[in-house]
């Protein structure tokens, strides 16, 4: 079983996969971002420094998404805080042109060997909830993020992850109302929400209007 959890930067991806890491008993997976030498430079200047920040992101990935497959095949869970695909939703913000070509061929060839999750987990929260969670864990290299950089961000997830669509199916939660850190119930609500999309016991039908949390869309 392979559970990715998905969202725009701040919205909790990591923060969420390390607290479901041991009610499934699975092995985590986090995305090694901070390993990145260009990302500080990118933020600064994202029109001069994208093509090696993607091309660094999507042979980290592949490397890491690699060493995953190995993982599943021992029968435990995993728990990513990323897909492969989301590199992709990235580089076609960024890029453009030649740039934007080689980055794509080069995706395809690797894309092939990737191992599609089971389940895709999509946090949403609306741009203004990110930008004050992004300012709230206070990144150095985050400090003048730009908000309309988020907003776009924002609308290429829902682009990327709302039905219709195709591929693994996701499961939307709306997070802007949600904090699983200070509040058990609501982690105990995402977590029954993931047991009843991969029928996973123990797991109760979803009652009308008791939840934040969407019906899991598949392709």
């Amino acid at each position: 079983m392979f559970i990715a959890i998905e969202g725009v930067i701040g919205v909790g991806k990591t923060t969420l996969a390390r607290l479901l890491q041991p009610r499934f008993n699975a092995n985590l997976l986090l995305e090694a971002f901070e390993e990145n030498p260009f990302l500080a430079r990118f933020y600064a200047d994202r029109a001069r420094y994208a093509f090696q920040t993607q091309v660094f992101f999507l042979l980290s990935r592949y490397h890491q998404f690699r060493q995953a497959a190995e993982w599943l095949s021992t029968g435990l869970p995993l728990i990513s805080d990323y897909t492969f695909e989301k590199d992709k939703l990235f580089a076609r913000l960024n890029l453009s042109g030649d740039e934007w070509e080689v980055y794509l061929r080069l995706h395809e060839a690797l894309a092939e060997k990737m191992l599609p999750p089971d389940l895709i987990v999509y946090l949403r929260a609306d741009t203004e909830t990110l930008m004050r969670r992004i300012a709230l864990r206070d990144r150095p290299y985050e400090r003048n993020m730009d908000r309309d950089y988020i907003e776009a961000l924002n609308r290429a997830y829902d682009a990327q992850f709302l039905p219709p669509r195709q591929g693994p199916p996701v499961l939307v939660i709306d997070s802007a109302d949600l904090d699983f850190v200070q509040y058990e119930a609501d982690l105990d609500t995402i977590e029954a929400a993931i047991r009843r999309a991969l029928r996973l016991p123990p797991y109760q039908p979803e009652l009308p209007l008791e939840s934040p949390l969407s019906h899991p869309a598949s392709d």
